[in-house]
């Protein structure tokens, strides 16, 4: 999950502990508490009695616990078998586990696909023979 240069664990809110605000981390956050406002962080995990009330902006995240707001990563979101999820995720890969309780809509459109391809679109890998051929 985490890469070479984010393998520490920086940040952590604990178990019983609630913080209000804004929070911006440079490398990893660890959510086992509640968190109740916009995160900013490399990585963040949310721990199974974790909860975040706000949107985040990441590079990848793990949910364990429960998230209310929109995860927007650059690379990876994983909801873990006992994760809820209510809100948007925009990643270019996402990871659902059985179990995993998911209730918004899913993105993952990454910006380097070309703009011929609009959301809901099916592109055929398979090139077809025009009819007048």
């Amino acid at each position: 999950m985490f890469g070479k240069s984010s393998r520490k664990l920086e940040t952590i809110v604990g178990d019983d502990t609630h913080v209000t605000g804004k929070m911006s981390v440079k490398g990893t956050i660890r959510v086992d508490g509640i968190l109740e406002g916009d995160v900013q962080a490399d990585w963040v995990v949310v721990g199974e009695t974790g909860k975040i009330l706000g949107n985040t902006r990441t590079r990848g995240m793990v949910v364990g616990g429960s998230v209310e707001g929109d995860i927007e990563a650059t690379e990876t979101v994983e909801l873990s078998e006992k994760a809820t999820m209510v809100g948007e995720i925009h990643a270019p890969k996402l990871g659902i586990s059985e179990g995993a309780v998911f209730d918004g809509r899913a993105r993952m459109k990454s910006d380097a696909e070309p703009a011929g391809i609009q959301e809901g679109n099916v592109r055929s890998l398979i090139p077809t023979k025009s009819a007048g051929a």
